[in-house]
């Protein structure tokens, strides 16, 4: 059996580049939102024309569709994941472009008739209905408020759950409510057609997959190292090794937008 010190020294030592979470397999599980986010993606990327992924990652979710147009963009705002984005969108002939969470996006207006992003960190709801073709849809599945704080509870103590809102009255960030999310969107002209909100189970099996897990989602425990948080993963993955795995909840919505 691996020692507490071979697990943390394990989970420090997985790449973080990308969103592929295949080494997550028999070490953690996470629940799968009903509405089957790559099958949405999959049958709207069929009848669009053009389409752009805002902060795609690695390009994994864009990558795995069956069929897309002839104009496929993607942004993403982190230098590791680039070269990655662009080797698994290659194939599609996907222009990939450094863009920052925040910044305007480099297209002209109404340049696209699908928009779409998995767990973005920020949404720019007026930057998306401005390069957004009329009757152009928005689809996209996000990270709502309170997701995994058990987690962060049992690492940093009980906290009250509390979305981090910027003051620009058209941009909403990672751990929003459906309700300020739906807001933003209208307020920047887009039609809100469809939102769906699930509590998602989540099981941690093994301290390392905590460990790489909070190296990757990064606002879960904000700053997290190992060395700062030594005490508590030691408490936990005793906890693990008495009781079986943790059990956290993350949370997900879909927002689907249109512009008239």
């Amino acid at each position: 059996m691996s020692t507490l010190r071979d697990l943390l020294a394990e989970g420090e030592a997985v790449p973080t580049e990308g969103w592929d979470f295949s080494w997550f397999t028999g070490r953690a599980t996470e629940e799968r939102p009903s509405w089957g986010y790559a099958g949405l993606l999959a049958e709207r990327t069929a009848k669009a024309s053009a389409v752009l992924d805002i902060q795609t990652g690695g390009g994994e979710v864009l990558a795995s569709v069956p069929t897309v147009p002839s104009m496929v963009a993607a942004t993403e705002s982190w230098a590791p994941n680039l070269e990655i984005a662009r080797r698994n969108l290659a194939p599609l002939g996907a222009t990939v472009v450094q863009v920052e969470d925040t910044a305007d996006l480099p297209f002209p207006d109404g340049h696209f008739d699908l928009v779409v992003s998995r767990h973005p960190v920020v949404t720019r709801w007026d930057e998306v209905h401005r390069v957004l073709r009329p009757g152009g849809t928005y689809l996209s599945q996000q990270v709502g408020a309170g997701s995994v704080r058990e987690l962060t509870d049992c690492l940093m103590g009980p906290r009250a759950v509390a979305a981090d809102t910027p003051r620009d009255p058209f941009t909403t960030r990672s751990g929003s409510s459906t309700v300020d999310a739906a807001a933003r969107a209208e307020a920047a002209g887009l039609e809100v057609v469809d939102l769906r909100q699930e509590a998602l189970r989540m099981e941690f099996h093994d301290i390392a997959a905590v460990v790489l897990f909070l190296r990757k989602v990064i606002w879960t425990v904000p700053g997290f190292t190992v060395d700062a948080y030594r005490e508590r993963l030691s408490e936990l993955h005793g906890f693990i090794e008495r009781h079986g795995p943790f059990v956290a909840y993350s949370q997900r919505y879909l927002i689907e937008a249109r512009r008239g």
